[in-house]
């Protein structure tokens, strides 16, 4: 995340999956079909892995996986290749920020209405100083394995979804500016919601909503509720991650986030547990920013959250 400075729902309803790019305001969607397929649970070790394996291409790649470096493009063949095995179609956008050449990768699922499209994503870069597995490792794994759930399950929602990585977050929402920016007015006008992920598995997690669209707001503390987990607010990187772009283009957007630099309060220790006087992620944009920074519980209940958000907001 740029700044300045395991559950599964009992809750229900309809699933569907994350990204919209075609027209409308999910606020205004049409009520879910009567029948509707749940939500697959999405497997933590499944997401680990993925972390496991940008942690490995870091390490290769002289500790890092920054805009413009070896590890960042290694990071996004990785991702790719998944995809593109499970039936994907892939798309890389290539863009140039501070004298280096910068990648997003699009991915959409076949099929489903292309005038309303849920959209997902997360920054897959790092800062220099570190590999970036919690930021923002930990968002790119789980909307990538959210992605191949959407696969092994066949899933055929009413919207259409596609899910992206961005580049160069970290020096500026980069990457997902240089996207909306390059949309037409008619298909920026086709993106139902945009869903973003950004830190996700913090050591000392708290539990952040996004406050921005009412109805994709309303989704994810639906989900929390069903777990018995209470929700705040997210205010710390308000504006500084990759919904940015998309909010000031006009489209609702949403997420979650686990915390960063922020300290935990007595009273968020007491609602959520961890440690209070200790930050969120005592890792953030550092080194320790690696495989052993990431708390399981939060992965797993944000992760089966994405999906959960992903399949209601696209049936």
């Amino acid at each position: 995340m740029k700044f300045s400075v395991s559950g599964r729902t009992a809750a229900a309803g309809a699933v569907s999956t994350v990204m919209l790019l075609t027209g409308g305001s999910i606020a205004g969607a049409a009520p879910a079909h009567p029948v509707a397929a749940a939500a697959p649970d999405i497997s933590v070790a499944n997401v680990k892995a993925h972390l496991t394996q940008l942690q490995s291409i870091a390490t290769a790649n002289g500790g890092n996986r920054a805009h413009g470096r070896a590890g960042y493009k290694a990071s996004l063949d990785y991702v790719k290749a998944k995809l593109d095995a499970a039936g994907f179609t892939t798309t890389v956008q290539q863009f140039t920020s501070s004298g280096r050449t910068g990648y997003n990768l699009v991915a959409d699922w076949p099929g489903g209405n292309t005038d309303q499209v849920v959209m997902a994503g997360s920054h897959l870069d790092s800062v220099t100083a570190g590999p970036g597995i919690n930021d923002n490792g930990s968002g790119s794994a789980a909307i990538l394995e959210t992605a191949l759930a959407v696969s092994r399950a066949g899933y055929q929602p009413t919207k259409h979804l596609r899910f992206a990585w961005w580049g160069a977050e970290e020096l500026g929402m980069v990457g997902s500016r240089y996207y909306v920016n390059s949309l037409s007015t008619a298909n920026r006008s086709k993106i139902s919601g945009y869903l973003n992920f950004d830190m996700i598995g913090s050591p000392n997690p708290g539990y952040f909503v996004y406050d921005d669209d009412p109805a994709i707001e309303k989704t994810f503390k639906d989900y929390y509720a069903g777990l018995g987990v209470a929700t705040e607010i997210e205010t710390e990187g308000d504006g500084r991650s990759d919904h940015a772009p998309f909010k000031s283009a006009g489209v609702p957007v949403g997420g979650l986030f686990s915390g960063a630099d922020y300290v935990k309060t007595a009273a968020q220790a007491s609602k959520w547990g961890g440690t209070s006087g200790k930050a969120f992620d005592a890792c953030y944009h550092s080194a320790c920013d690696t495989a052993s920074n990431i708390n399981d519980t939060a992965l797993d209940r944000n992760s089966d959250a994405i999906a959960y958000a992903v399949w209601e907001l696209s049936e």
